[in-house]
């Protein structure tokens, strides 16, 4: 009876719930009287949480965490509450709630329940003072980490390869919550400036001089051939090389050693070009790190160097048997020069850094050392540095003069203590106080604005508008220049990748057996073609819908032949007109359709389950517990269609399957990775679906009409949802989206540009503002 009961109850919800927030495609939310929801919350829903909630939801540990006594009012659920309140709806739509075990509502006060839950939730109060929101202060991930090291001293450090992965929040890595901080990853950060300093800052002059390993399997000996990796004279000889030089003083290096016999220690004579030979005594007898070396100064052209062995010796009746033959090894010669014109040899880092030196400009050394330090730390903090820092870093140069380090040496270490400061690691917010909270600098506003944009730290056209106090009034300006930016990639490359879920192709891995055409380097060309893809939307300032029903696409010839599409040749992607009604837009590229596929077969519910999270931002909620798998359930035949309509015979499953699955229906002529279909396992796929809303469509083309005919708000609104989350680096709150709204208005005005979007995030009190 009970089952009945729940299986009745799910089925008022499945029927009533087309409407609903969390169901599948929202209508916009009504502006149901707030007055009247206060008073219905009082009248209605209290009685109702009374009678079937409050035994298990109240008290000090209240199931799952959740004490429904907390709230008092209507104000309350849609404000502190939301979140969990939302969670209520989930658990009132999949039947989780009530427990089978308790009373049961009735079907006319499960749908009061759920219509004042809706218009609750879709309630928003924009009259009030905006609340912008507060991001957790949170340092740089290894993306930002790496491009900000790249920006702010011309090194390639590969973060993404020496520092621990990052943690993920609402679908991405850059979200302050998560980003956590332990004294391992210190050390690490501290690792790493040490190297990136070392690799920018020249603090021994000499180590600029070239130096070159000559090839001793390639000298010329007057007996015998060289091989292998040393000479080894085992009698007189003389081996000779030709080398060109360039004009200057040079120093050739010679490693040797020898076998020893008779009186006197092996000879050994070195020679450079014309100058006149010397001769050495070689007495170790092991390879040694001491090297005999010569110098002389030459003219432009070609050189000879040349190494003998003087004074062969055996004596096979010695007592002692190491001291029968005298040999001679060279295992290294190491041509070092020119040795002028050093400064010409310094790396752009170390120019960057170090752009005056003592001597210069009438400076003597601490006043060089301090204009240095200011302007590296300046720009590494994205904001210039206080007096009391300068006398802090001031006083880490001095300690290193004290232990004996030069000017440039000094500079290092002030330069690796700068790295691992928190404001360079963390993106730090004050801002000014306005009541209740806080308007960012501009400086706070540009660095913001570039790691949204750039993932990277401001640039100095950027910094000079903040240092003058104009940021906010070019503030259109500059967003327009830096989408135009070559680093403006990092949408594509860090926003788009998560929220497309594209860095799972990375682990993938489809069943190879069943699928042979999948390998890295179609994987890669799948991430490729949607990347391309959306940077196209960004670039041309395309309007957002191309990205559900764009008649285009970037192919090379290996992911058009996958595509079955002809006249595409080579390596090279470019822009592919797609003429088929089959292909268009990112719901169809073989990307998405891998990372929302089971190994060997394609998921129809990870598929619905990817479009209502990320294209429309109605994720449904956790499955319940213990519920088989479609594969450990063996009395499933039948076509995949069939195996799923039996396994969702459990009532707690059927509402939230009614919701993804027809979705994911409408992508079945796609296989496992993306390819074209029209069987699978012998039976003929059925690519229709039906809402239940009672609309009804056919494959990818009907589900594209309906996304843009009828939840073309749905989808903007998820878009700006999951863009503001990036941006902001924190979840989105219901006090954002009275600032959602108006961005989505704005987008309206723009016939929904890409670039509007940004506009108007950027615009928005959410970004130009913290929360006290």
């Amino acid at each position: 009876m009970l089952w009945f009961l729940r299986g009745r109850l799910c089925r008022v919800a499945l029927s009533f719930l087309v409407p609903l927030a969390c169901a599948l495609w929202t209508l916009p939310a009504r502006a149901a009287d707030r007055t009247e929801l206060d008073r219905a919350y009082h009248g209605k829903i209290v009685p109702f949480l009374k009678t079937y909630c409050i035994d298990c939801h109240s008290s000090d540990s209240p199931e799952a965490g959740l004490d429904l006594t907390k709230f008092r009012n209507f104000d309350e659920v849609t404000t502190v509450g939301r979140k969990k309140w939302t969670s209520v709806l989930d658990m009132l739509v999949n039947g989780s709630m009530p427990p089978e075990d308790s009373d049961q509502p009735t079907a006319e006060e499960l749908r009061a329940a759920l219509t004042w839950t809706q218009d609750a939730l879709s309630s928003i109060d924009c009259d009030r003072p905006i609340n912008p929101g507060r991001e957790t202060i949170r340092r740089l991930n290894r993306v930002e980490y790496e491009n900000t090291i790249r920006d702010l001293m011309g090194i390639a450090y590969q973060a993404t390869e020496t520092l621990p992965a990052d943690d993920v929040g609402y679908g991405f890595d850059n979200i302050g919550d998560v980003l956590s901080t332990s004294p391992l990853l210190f050390e690490k950060f501290y690792e790493a400036a040490d190297e990136i300093a070392s690799q920018a800052i020249v603090v021994d002059e000499t180590s600029l001089i070239p130096r070159r390993d000559l090839p001793l399997a390639k000298f010329n000996l007057k007996h015998g051939k060289a091989s292998g990796s040393q000479l080894s004279f085992a009698s007189n000889n003389t081996g000779r090389f030709d080398v060109e030089l360039e004009p200057g003083r040079y120093r050739l290096a010679v490693y040797a050693f020898a076998s020893q016999s008779g009186d006197e220690p092996a000879k050994m004579s070195v020679q450079l070009g014309g100058k006149e030979k010397e001769t050495f005594s070689v007495r170790n007898t092991s390879a040694i790190d001491s090297p005999f070396e010569i110098t002389a100064r030459f003219p432009r052209g070609k050189q000879t160097v040349e190494v003998a062995f003087l004074n062969d010796h055996y004596d096979p009746g010695s007592a002692d048997p190491n001291r029968r033959d005298r040999n001679l090894f060279i295992n290294k010669i190491v041509l070092i020069g020119p040795d002028h014109n050093l400064g010409d040899r310094y790396p752009d880092a170390h120019k960057r850094i170090i752009f005056v030196r003592p001597g210069e400009k009438g400076l003597d050394e601490l006043q060089a050392a301090q204009q240095v330090i200011a302007r590296f730390a300046s720009r590494a903090f994205r904001r210039p540095v206080t007096n009391g820092e300068m006398e802090r870093l001031m006083i880490l140069y001095g300690m290193a003069k004290e232990d004996g380090l030069n000017f440039e040496g000094s500079i290092r270490e002030v330069v690796v203590g700068i790295l691992c400061s928190p404001h360079f690691l963390f993106k730090v917010e004050a801002g000014q106080t306005e009541g209740e909270s806080y308007t960012l600098s501009d400086y706070e506003l540009a660095t913001r604005l570039s790691y949204f944009l750039w993932s990277t730290m401001p640039d100095e056209e950027l910094l000079e508008h903040a240092w003058k106090g104009t940021l906010r009034q070019n503030l259109d300006a500059q967003v327009t220049r830096m989408l135009a930016n070559p680093k403006a990639i990092a949408l594509t490359k860090n926003f788009a990748g998560q929220w497309l879920e594209m860095r799972k192709l990375e682990t993938v891995q489809p069943d190879r057996r069943k699928f042979r055409d999948y390998n890295p380097k179609l994987a890669e060309d799948m991430r490729t073609e949607t990347e391309r893809f959306f940077q196209s939307i960004v670039e041309e300032d395309r309007s957002v819908l191309d990205l559900i029903s764009a008649d285009y696409s970037f192919l090379n010839e290996r992911l058009a032949k996958h595509y079955g599409i002809d006249g595409v040749y080579g390596e090279e992607f470019r822009k592919v007109p797609l003429k088929d009604p089959n292909r268009g837009g990112i719901l169809t590229q073989a990307s998405v359709l891998t990372v929302t596929s089971n190994p060997t077969r394609t998921s129809p519910v990870k598929r619905g389950k990817w479009i209502l999270d990320n294209v429309l931002g109605t994720p449904p909620p956790d499955p319940p517990a213990n519920v088989p798998t479609l594969e450990s359930q063996k009395k499933l035949s039948g076509s995949l269609r069939q195996r799923m309509k039996e396994h969702r015979e459990n009532a707690a499953c059927a509402s939230c399957h009614a919701r993804m699955d027809p979705i994911g229906f409408a992508l079945e002529n796609y296989d496992a990775i993306g390819k074209w279909r029209t069987k699978d396992e012998g039976f003929q796929i059925d690519a229709s679906g039906e809402l239940p809303s009672g609309t009804k469509f056919d494959g990818a083309g009907g589900l594209k009409k309906i996304l843009l005919d009828e939840r073309k708000d749905e989808f903007i609104h998820n878009l700006i949802s999951k863009t503001m989350t990036y941006a902001l680096g924190r979840g989105v709150e219901y006090y954002d989206e009275c600032a959602i709204r108006q961005v989505q208005a704005e987008m309206a005005k723009h016939d929904f540009h890409y670039s509007s979007m940004i506009h108007a995030i950027v615009h928005s009190p959410s970004f130009q503002k913290r929360g006290g």
